[in-house]
């Protein structure tokens, strides 16, 4: 005859708060503090939520859309191009550093929209060339049709050739070198932008 032997019992408390496995981790009266884990926030830290570990950062979104850097670059160079030749224009004058502030608008909005793309910084540069080129031809064009019977979008438009040589006679070296400081601007802001 086969007896069942039945299975043999483990005393009550064999682990720690009698059954649950979790609860000599905050230390039970009577019983020896729990070895420490290493985990710096284990035990209820005060600034971490529910006595865990903080919410850690969402990600950065990752912004690399050549296209919609593209995009920004060039409408932000037209606006910038039609404000510096409405200043010029204006005032009668050409301030550099205006020029200045076109190349830095046009390399933010690149590398703000577009992300890290390496193309973006050097085609904001050449867009900033081509705006502060024609908002000088712009404020030309608006000094001009003040002095004569035709209008800024005739001249601009009809008298494109015209245009571009009254401002090749006026140009200086200052010129040249506020529309290359312009590229540099915008350059170095659409590295910024994109962080």
């Amino acid at each position: 005859m086969s007896q069942s032997v039945p299975p043999p019992q483990q005393p009550h408390d064999a682990q720690p708060g009698g059954g649950n496995p979790f609860a000599g981790q905050q230390g039970q009266p009577g019983q020896p503090p729990a070895a420490p884990s290493g985990n710096p926030f284990a035990g209820g830290q005060q600034g971490a939520p529910f006595g865990g570990a903080p919410y850690a950062p969402p990600p950065a979104p990752v912004r690399d859309n050549i296209g919609l850097g593209l995009a920004a670059a060039v409408v932000a160079a037209v606006v910038a191009a039609a404000v510096y030749g409405a200043i010029i224009g204006g005032i009668e004058r050409e301030i550099g550093y205006a020029a200045v502030g076109v190349g830095f608008l046009v390399g933010f909005a690149a590398g703000k929209v577009g992300g890290r793309n390496p193309v973006l910084p050097v085609v904001s540069a050449v867009l900033s060339l081509v705006a502060v080129y024609f908002g000088q031809l712009l404020g030309v064009a608006i000094i001009s049709a003040k002095n004569m019977p035709v209008t800024v979008s005739e001249l601009f438009f009809d008298h494109f050739g015209l245009l571009n040589e009254a401002w090749k006679a006026g140009a200086g070296f200052l010129e040249y070198v506020f529309i290359v400081i312009a590229a540099v601007a915008a350059f170095s802001s659409a590295k910024k932008a994109a962080g």
